[in-house]
């Protein structure tokens, strides 16, 4: 049984890959506003929420539990619309090393977007499971940002 791997999720979302983009690279902070499983976070180093020097606290709902954990970013590539996270701290420690988080707003054939959360983790025991309750936790997130960014460009637009 290996000890590493990648999961990912991937949805279709009615907003553009640019809105999805722009609102993880610019207001991330805005997501505890808006999707019901995340509970609040804030600047637990750093002056700037989207830099790769700061790390955030975040407060969740993960398989029926609140807990807690530190992220940062280790990359923003905007041409490809792709950031990457490193996730460390409560909800990681004891099972996993930091896990590498990939977020990308992809922008279809179709003129539709899609995003897509994949996890790269390596466990620290056999027992561990993969992280799979992130994923369920991202598909939950992902359509409540989805329709907060619908909502938005609505009343903008009025």
């Amino acid at each position: 049984m290996s000890l590493t791997g990648k999961i990912s999720t991937e949805l279709p979302v009615h907003a553009t890959a640019e809105k999805w983009f722009h609102t993880y690279a610019k207001r991330l902070h805005h997501i505890q506003h808006v999707a019901a499983k995340v509970h609040g976070t804030k600047l637990h180093e750093g002056d700037d929420w989207h830099t790769t020097d700061s790390v955030k606290h975040w407060t969740y709902t993960l398989d029926g539990k609140t807990v807690t954990c530190l992220e940062s970013i280790e990359s923003v590539d905007e041409e490809n619309k792709r950031i990457v996270y490193k996730m460390f701290g409560e909800a990681v420690e004891g099972k996993y090393k930091p896990l590498k988080l990939i977020f990308e707003a992809i922008e279809k054939d179709d003129g539709k977007a899609a995003i897509r959360w994949s996890i790269e983790y390596e466990k620290l025991r056999e027992d561990v499971h993969p992280p799979y309750a992130y994923l369920e936790l991202y598909d939950h997130v992902i359509k409540d940002v989805d329709a907060h960014i619908v909502e938005a460009e609505k009343n903008s637009t009025k």
